[in-house]
């Protein structure tokens, strides 16, 4: 099967608007703010923050102390997926503008 980039870039846009406005267990607000690793409220900034930067550091100790916070456990899986696709998503951007900065630019080995 083979894919332009309009489709993938129109996947994208649906997978973004589909965590971040669709029905949810969790606020918009909150998934909002997980998506973008910012105004999460303690304990699960700690978490959010590891999923986006430490992923593999994670443990049972995070998301017990995440729990603590009263969130169920589908509100928790909601604010895990939003915070790896939000950290997932400010890298595609930053891959895509160092792309087009690269292919500005006149020679270089890499240029197009």
């Amino acid at each position: 099967m083979k894919t332009d980039n309009t489709d993938f870039k129109h996947l994208y846009q649906a997978l973004i608007d589909r965590i971040l406005k669709g029905e949810g267990y969790s606020t918009q607000q909150d998934r909002l703010a997980a998506f973008a690793n910012e105004n999460v409220q303690p304990p699960l900034d700690l978490l959010v923050d590891k999923v986006a930067h430490q992923a593999f550091k994670i443990s049972d100790k995070d998301i017990d102390m995440a729990r603590q916070s009263g969130v169920s456990e589908d509100q928790l899986f909601e604010l895990i997926v939003c915070a790896a696709v939000g950290q997932a998503s400010r890298q595609y951007q930053s891959g895509l503008s160092a792309l087009a900065d690269a292919t500005k630019k006149e020679g270089g080995p890499y240029a197009s």
